[in-house]
C-alpha cells in the first residue's frame, strides 16, 4: 500500500483460534476486524463460545510450528503462562491399539495445557498487532454483496442493528454452528456440498489436584486408546497434567459405550478401559471440577473449494470441517491451512482476482488429509453412519496396523508414527521406502506389557500404597476426561489417506496427544 491507495479492509466472523490466527495473516495486508458474537475474556478464562474447552487439548507439534511461523515466540509464550512443552513418546505412557508405546528420546512434541490458557495467549498477541480490532457481542446476520462478489457483512451490535461494513475479504471463522452456507445461499450461490461420519462419540472430563510432586519431576501424559478393529465401542480414558499443579482427565465412548456426567461412575469407567492405569492414577485423587460431558462430536465437512464461491469469501476452522475431538486434529488443520494462505497472500496479494476462491483451495488439501483420518475409523465402530470407507482401505490399515505394531519395539518405525500423529509431515511419509523396509521386519516381540511408569512415577503417584489407603489428595471421586485429542491408534490407523498437505490438538493421545477445535 502507499499513501495514494485506500487502506484496504479484512474482516473476520469469530474469535475462535482459527479467527484469531486469520487476523494475524491477513493484518499484514489490511486493517481488520473480528466480529465476535460474546464478549472475550482477558486471561485464560472460559469462552461462551467454546464449551468444547472444557476437555482436554493437546496440541501437536505440527500445529505448534505453524502457528510459531505466524506468531514467532508464542511457544515461549505458552510456556511461561504456565503450559507445558512435552517431549514425544518421552513424556507419554500410551497403550495403542496394538500395545504400549515405548518411551524413548524425542521424536516430536507436544504443548499440553489447558485451552483456555493456550487461546488466551493467542488472543493477547493477536489482539495487540497494529490495525486488528474486535467488534464483540456483535452476530452476523448476512453475507452482503452477490453470488460473485462478497463486499461485506450485516451485523447486529449492542448499538445498532443491520449495521453494514464493507470489506475486500471476509472470512467465516465462526465455528462448528457456521452459517456460511445460508448467507452464501441467500446470495444465489448453489450446490455447497456437506459430509458427514458420526461414530456417536460422548466424552467427559473433569479435573484432578495432582498428587504433590508430581508436576515438579514432569509427570508424563497417560492414555488408553480404545481398538477400532474390535467390533465394541471405542472407550478411552486420559489424565493430561496441565497448569496450576492440575490433572485433566478425559473419557470418552462411541456408540453404545459413552460416559455419563455421573460423577460416582467417572473413575470406574477409566477403571473398565483396555488398561485401569487411568482410574488407577485418579483413584483417591481431589476433584477440582464437576463432570463436563459433550456429545455432537460428528466429523462433519462442507465442500467450500469445489462450489462456484462468489470472490472476497473464504471459510476456515471448524467453519469448513469438524473432526472427531479425539484425534487432535482441529487447531493444527486451522494453523496450517492458515500458513498456507499467507503464503499465497505474500505471493499474489489481497488485491488478487480470485484470491478468497485460491485461498479456500489452498486450505483443502490439511482438510482432506484429517478427514480421511477421522473418517477411515470412526466409521468402523457400531451403530456408525455416514459415508463408508473408500475401496483399498482395508489393505491400507493393514499396513499401518503393521507399522504401529513395528513402532512397540522398532525406534525406527516409533519415529515414524509421531511424525505423522502430530502432522508434521504427510501420512505419504509411512510409505517412503525406508519406512517400509522396517514394517516388512516388524514384529511385536519384546513389546511391553505394562505401563512404562518409572519407579519415582509410580511412587508420586501413589500406585504402591497398601490397598485400602488412600492419596494424600484426599478421597473425591472423579469423573472422566472426554478428552478433545485424538487417539494415535485412531490417527494412524486411519493412514492411507490420499491427502497432500502436512495433518485438529482437544485432540494427541487425545488434543491429548492434541481440535481443532
Amino acid at each position: 500500500m502507499n499513501q495514494s491507495t485506500p487502506p484496504r479492509h479484512a474482516i473476520v466472523i469469530g474469535g475462535s483460534l482459527a479467527g484469531l490466527l486469520a487476523a494475524a495473516v491477513l493484518a499484514e495486508h489490511a486493517t481488520v476486524t473480528v466480529i465476535e458474537a460474546d464478549p472475550l475474556p482477558e486471561g485464560p478464562a472460559p469462552r461462551r463460545g467454546l464449551p468444547q474447552a472444557r476437555h482436554t487439548h493437546l496440541l501437536w507439534s505440527g500445529g505448534a510450528r505453524a502457528i510459531e511461523r505466524i506468531l514467532p515466540g508464542i511457544t515461549d509464550d505458552w510456556t511461561k503462562a504456565g503450559a507445558i512443552r512435552r517431549s514425544l513418546p518421552t513424556d507419554l505412557v500410551s497403550k495403542s491399539a496394538q500395545g504400549w508405546i515405548p518411551r524413548c528420546g524425542e521424536k516430536q512434541f507436544n504443548i499440553s495445557c489447558s485451552r483456555d490458557l493456550l487461546d488466551s495467549v493467542i488472543r493477547a498477541r493477536v489482539t495487540g498487532l497494529k490495525g486488528v480490532s474486535t467488534l464483540q457481542r456483535s452476530r452476523v446476520r448476512a453475507l452482503e454483496g452477490t453470488a460473485s462478489r462478497v463486499t461485506g457483512v450485516v451485523v447486529d451490535s449492542p448499538e445498532e442493528a443491520g449495521r453494514l461494513l464493507s470489506a475486500d475479504l471476509v472470512i467465516d471463522a465462526s465455528g462448528r454452528g457456521s452459517r456460511a452456507r445460508t448467507w452464501l445461499q441467500a446470495l444465489g450461490v448453489t450446490g455447497i456440498r456437506q459430509a458427514e461420519v458420526d461414530s456417536g462419540l460422548v466424552y467427559a472430563t473433569r479435573i484432578f489436584e495432582a498428587p504433590p510432586g508430581a508436576h515438579e519431576m514432569g509427570f508424563p501424559i497417560i492414555n488408553v486408546q480404545s481398538d477400532p478393529r474390535v467390533p465394541v465401542p471405542g472407550q478411552t480414558a486420559t489424565i493430561v497434567p496441565i497448569e496450576n499443579g492440575q490433572w485433566q482427565a478425559t473419557l470418552s465412548g462411541t456408540r453404545g459405550g459413552q460416559p455419563t456426567g455421573d460423577p460416582d461412575a467417572f473413575i470406574p469407567f477409566a477403571k473398565a478401559v483396555r488398561d485401569p492405569i487411568v482410574g488407577e492414577l485418579l483413584e483417591g485423587r481431589r476433584p477440582l471440577t464437576d463432570v463436563a460431558v459433550t456429545q455432537g462430536t460428528a466429523n462433519r465437512r462442507i465442500y467450500f473449494e469445489k462450489a462456484e464461491l462468489p470472490d472476497g469469501f473464504f471459510a476456515v476452522g471448524d467453519s469448513v470441517a469438524t473432526f472427531n475431538p479425539l484425534y487432535g486434529q482441529g487447531m493444527t488443520v486451522a494453523a496450517q491451512g492458515l500458513l498456507a494462505v499467507r503464503t499465497l497472500l505474500r505471493t499474489k496479494g489481497l488485491e488478487h482476482p480470485g484470491i478468497g476462491r485460491a485461498a479456500q483451495r489452498v486450505i483443502a488439501p490439511q482438510v482432506s488429509t484429517a478427514w480421511e483420518l477421522a473418517t477411515s475409523q470412526d466409521i468402523l465402530y457400531p451403530g456408525a453412519t455416514g459415508m463408508k470407507p473408500r475401496a483399498g482401505t482395508g489393505l491400507l490399515n493393514g499396513y499401518v496396523n503393521r507399522l504401529m505394531t513395528g513402532a512397540l519395539t522398532d525406534e525406527a518405525l516409533t519415529a515414524a508414527l509421531f511424525n505423522v500423529l502430530t502432522m508434521s509431515v504427510a501420512p505419504t511419509h509411512w510409505l517412503h521406502p525406508s519406512v517400509v523396509w522396517h514394517v516388512a521386519r516388524a514384529s511385536d516381540r519384546g513389546a511391553l506389557k505394562a505401563p512404562p511408569l518409572t519407579a519415582a512415577e509410580r511412587a508420586v503417584a501413589g500406585l504402591d500404597r497398601a490397598p485400602g489407603t488412600t492419596s494424600r489428595t484426599g478421597t473425591g471421586t472423579g469423573t472422566g476426561t472426554g478428552t478433545a485429542a485424538g487417539t494415535a491408534a485412531g490417527t494412524a490407523a486411519a493412514t492411507g489417506a490420499d491427502g497432500t498437505g502436512s495433518t485438529e490438538d482437544p485432540v494427541g493421545p487425545a488434543d491429548a496427544v492434541g481440535q481443532a477445535r
